[in-house]
């Protein structure tokens, strides 16, 4: 079977990274889940790779921090998960380059569209850091702004849940899952799928979205190759 998108754009938890740990790494997942990203790189797909920091650390866990603070703070994760899974991409023989929101010197590249073109173009998985660069602003946001620029076919956002569903499966065991639903669905049902922010921007950038499971890496694969698998969210 062949891919049937040529540039996608995959968000990632930074939990997933953390596999049955409540923090940190297990690098056996990790292993697992670059194993399959550079599957789906080795059958020609331009990959761009956004990937929160929730198992190291989350804003909203700042207590009664500034809220610009906490965010820069989990700006600050995803980079640390990024060079993770950068160094675990190229030492699976996959060309990987990190870019980042936030000016860091010699950790990674500034990020600059054109030159994220140009890597994906050349077979790099290029990793996005630091989601917008912003705070207020959510992972999913910064990945929906990423696909957005760099053209994606699709939005992959590979989580802990199965799909979209109109409450929460892990709550309500009669939450009813949909195959198909719409960014404006999304928004009108308030449905907790990602920020308000991030659901606009798709919407408004006409961004596909595919939402699916991340407990078995190989849904990836399964995605890249067109598979019935998770909710498609259209706009």
């Amino acid at each position: 079977m062949k891919p049937v998108y040529k540039r996608i754009l995959l968000k990632i938890s930074g939990e997933v990274l953390a596999g049955e740990k409540e923090a940190g790494f297990d690098f056996d997942k990790v292993t697992e889940i670059c194993s399959v990203i550079k599957e789906c790189a080795d059958m020609g797909v331009q990959i761009g790779l956004v990937v929160g920091g929730g198992n190291i650390w989350r804003g909203r866990s700042g207590g009664n921090m500034d809220r610009t603070r906490a965010d820069q703070m989990g700006m600050l994760a995803t980079v640390i998960n990024a060079l993770a899974v950068q160094d675990t991409l190229i030492s699976l023989g996959t060309k990987a380059v990190v870019m980042n929101a936030l000016d860091i010197q010699r950790i990674g590249q500034p990020f600059n569209k054109f030159e994220a073109d140009r890597l994906m173009n050349e077979g790099n998985v290029v990793i996005f850091s630091c989601g917008t660069g912003n705070p207020f602003f959510s992972t999913d946001s910064g990945a929906a702004l990423r696909a957005a620029e760099l053209g994606a076919d699709i939005y992959f956002k590979a989580t802990n849940v199965d799909g979209v569903y109109d409450s929460d499966p892990r709550k309500n065991p009669d939450a009813k899952k949909y195959d198909e639903i719409t960014f404006d669905e999304i928004l009108e049902k308030r449905l907790n799928v990602m920020d308000n922010t991030a659901a606009a921007l798709a919407l408004n950038s006409h961004m596909p979205m595919l939402v699916f499971n991340l407990t078995s890496p190989g849904n990836i694969k399964k995605a890249v190759l067109g598979e019935n698998i998770g909710t498609v969210v259209k706009y």
